[in-house]
């Protein structure tokens, strides 16, 4: 068998919120293992890129305007990729968002903006897909939640609820469809380097400082450290894997 457990050639993989960051990083690995991709995301120049990067590996890429609040929006990612592929082997829930201020000054809107996007946008992703994966007894969601799903933090209120969901969600989904062979796993990334860690971390020294205090190895992770751990999970390497939450944190969850 060797080295070819860890390939994803001739699978489909869809990844929502690919345009940058961990998305990004995420379907560039999943192309360098070998899969086709399907690229969703709202910034159609930023998509359009990724995609060029992701042929120029070699893989079959479609991209597409998607908003994971939109069921519409969904239901015609789902068919295109369907219509383009035939199947879908990989869905990677990623889109998200955040807000960073003290629990008292939230919004109510955007606790729902966050809420909605980072936990009800997966459940309607993986509700639309897994149908298909269930149909054809195999299929791996991938759930991108956060160490945040396992652990609390300053200012940070909404994202923690919703990672904090993403990782049961993962579970349940993994209870459900494992008899069909279809696998949910989640991933908690820390501190990793992408734009929206810029934003929210490094712009401010202080945040910067507590993040980096938090890793044992005393450093952010890279974005392709994430890529290749969902290529792993993808692969039937971790073909017995399912309802876990791997963290990809530097070490943060081992203090």
């Amino acid at each position: 068998m060797g080295m070819d457990v860890f390939s994803l050639k001739g699978r489909t993989a869809i990844v929502t919120g690919a345009s940058k960051g961990l998305g990004e990083a995420i379907a560039l690995s999943m192309a360098d293992a070998g899969a086709n991709l399907v690229l969703t995301g709202r910034d159609k120049p930023s998509l359009e890129k990724v995609a060029e990067a992701v042929t120029a590996k070699g893989s079959t890429c479609i991209s597409m305007v998607v908003d994971v609040l939109k069921k519409n929006d969904i239901l015609a990612m789902t068919e295109k990729t369907l219509a383009e592929f035939g199947k879908i082997d990989i869905l990677v829930n990623n889109a998200g968002v955040n807000v960073v201020k003290p629990l008292l000054k939230i919004t109510e809107e955007e606790w729902d903006r966050v809420l909605d996007t980072n936990l009800k946008g997966y459940f309607l992703c993986a509700q639309a897909v897994a149908p298909h994966m269930i149909d054809q007894k195999s299929g791996c969601i991938i759930n991108n939640a956060s160490v945040f799903g396992r652990t609390g933090f300053m200012n940070l209120s909404p994202y923690i609820a919703s990672k904090g969901g993403v990782v049961q969600l993962t579970k349940a989904m993994a209870v459900e469809w494992a008899r069909f062979n279809v696998r949910s796993v989640c991933i908690a990334p820390s501190y990793i380097v992408t734009e929206m860690a810029k934003r929210d971390i490094e712009s401010n020294p202080k945040i910067l400082e507590q993040n980096i205090k938090k890793i044992p190895m005393r450093r952010g992770g890279e974005p392709r450290e994430v890529g290749n751990v969902c290529v792993f999970l993808a692969s039937d390497a971790a073909s017995f894997v399912t309802g876990e939450t791997i963290a990809i944190d530097g070490g943060w969850l081992a203090w």
